[in-house]
């Protein structure tokens, strides 16, 4: 077991979940505060015409489609560059660089897909340290004011190699003192580890392997469970959700949910609606489907939705509404939780932006939203970017605009500190800050 200590006093981590959530602002996890792509400061969007809002710094980025976490003024992600992976500290205000840390991997491809970060970083509630999860599932906890290396864990030599399309891609889950992360092998598909040494806690054996969708914390019938929507490359097909005990890994109860279709994967994360509720959705043919959590744990369906089928995006629940972009051309659904019932939806073909003297038309494709407080703002996969408001009755916009024109921008948005953090990741790889708060 190759772990790496340094004899330096951890402070102790807390995630920030749907069971619990956490006061202030930024952004220190993969998908917000409470990991369901709403904000939690309050931003009063500023008005935008078609050129965007006003950039502030941009700096060139490496390969990956991780997106950035924000704890104050330290933003940290991970790309990869040449043969090496690198974590890299800036400061959100200017993008300055902090520090930074690399590591060689071997850089192989699937698919013709070339290998490259997928999991993006988590800060403790504190904010003293940052932990990332490399594409060969290095796991790395750092000091985030000086970039040393606390502990490493490499999560195929302790555990074996998992069986996956495009390495590790599950964005790790800190709570309390403990990390859960999808170590993706048959007899350790969740790990939990003590984020003062790295050590094992418990591991947990279910049926579905790795995924690429993050673990989340939830209560449930008064009680905290651990979720993972697990399903990678393995033959026959098989994933689904998981409900895992937190507190010692007994795994509670399954729900098989996985096309038939051997290349897919299940990569959105699970999104609580309601009481005892779970949204699960995946692309290659099922779609999505709304899951009842009974007391002693079983699941059973509410109801099923091809039409809501989300490859790796996560859906955004608010006011009893689920909002997401589905399918691989990016259909605008609105959806009420309880019955299922498709309440409208828009593909948007016909709106166009203004980009370098053209007028090119929008393609959501596999973009996102996120709940910025009563509005939302909605990030396309080539780069458009849209504040709109939504209800269960229509969609309005209020402004729009083009950040750049590539494909692949996959990474949710991110907003901190009046800042909106974009991803480019292809044809001129980048990472740009604009003013989005009045």
């Amino acid at each position: 077991m190759r772990i790496i200590l340094v004899l330096l006093v951890l402070v102790f981590f807390a995630g920030v979940t749907a069971a619990e959530e956490v006061s202030g602002g930024g952004w220190p996890h993969f998908l917000g505060p409470n990991q369901n792509l709403h904000t939690r400061e309050p931003v009063d969007i500023v008005s935008f015409d078609e050129s965007g809002p006003e950039l502030l710094w941009e700096v060139e980025k490496g390969h990956g489609h991780p997106g950035p976490v924000v704890f104050g003024d330290t933003l940290v992600y991970l790309h990869r560059i040449d043969q090496e992976e690198e974590v890299i500290a800036r400061s959100a205000e200017t993008g300055d660089e902090l520090w930074k840390h690399r590591y060689p991997v071997e850089v192989g491809q699937s698919y013709g897909i070339v290998d490259a970060p997928r999991a993006g970083p988590t800060f403790s509630e504190d904010g003293e340290v940052v932990l990332t999860v490399g594409n060969e599932g290095d796991v790395h906890a750092f000091a985030s004011d000086s970039g040393a290396i606390l502990w490493s864990v490499s999560l195929p030599e302790v555990y074996g190699e998992a069986p996956s399309f495009f390495g590790y891609g599950s964005s790790p889950l800190i709570r309390s003192d403990v990390v859960y992360l999808q170590a993706g092998t048959d007899e350790a598909g969740v790990v939990a580890l003590d984020l003062k040494t790295g050590r094992e806690l418990w591991r947990c054996d279910h049926s579905y392997f790795g995924s690429f969708a993050s673990p989340i914390l939830v209560t449930l019938h008064g009680e905290e469970r651990l979720l993972v929507f697990a399903g990678g490359m393995t033959q026959p097909p098989v994933g689904g959700l998981v409900i895992i005990d937190p507190s010692d890994g007994t795994k509670i109860s399954e729900f098989p949910w996985r096309s038939e279709n051997f290349a897919s994967v299940n990569a959105s994360t699970p999104v609580p609606c309601g009481e005892n509720r779970i949204f699960i959705t995946e692309d290659y043919g099922k779609g999505g489907v709304m899951l009842q959590v009974a007391a002693d744990g079983s699941l059973s369906t509410l109801w099923r939705l091809a039409e809501f089928g989300c490859q790796f995006q996560t859906p955004v629940y608010r006011d009893g509404i689920l909002y997401g972009l589905g399918g691989s051309g990016g259909l605008l659904l609105a959806v009420e939780a309880a019955s299922g019932q498709i309440l409208w939806s828009e593909m948007m073909y016909d709106r166009t932006i203004l980009w370098q003297g053209r007028d090119l038309p929008v393609s959501l494709g596999k973009g996102h939203l996120v709940c910025v407080g009563e509005s939302f703002l909605m990030q396309s996969e080539n780069g458009s970017l849209f504040h709109i408001e939504l209800n269960r009755h229509h969609f309005t916009i209020l402004s729009k605009a083009r950040l750049h024109y590539a494909p692949e921008t996959w990474s949710p948005p991110v907003i901190a500190g009046g800042r909106l953090f974009v991803v480019q990741s292809e044809l001129g790889r980048a990472m740009r800050a604009y003013r989005i708060a009045k």
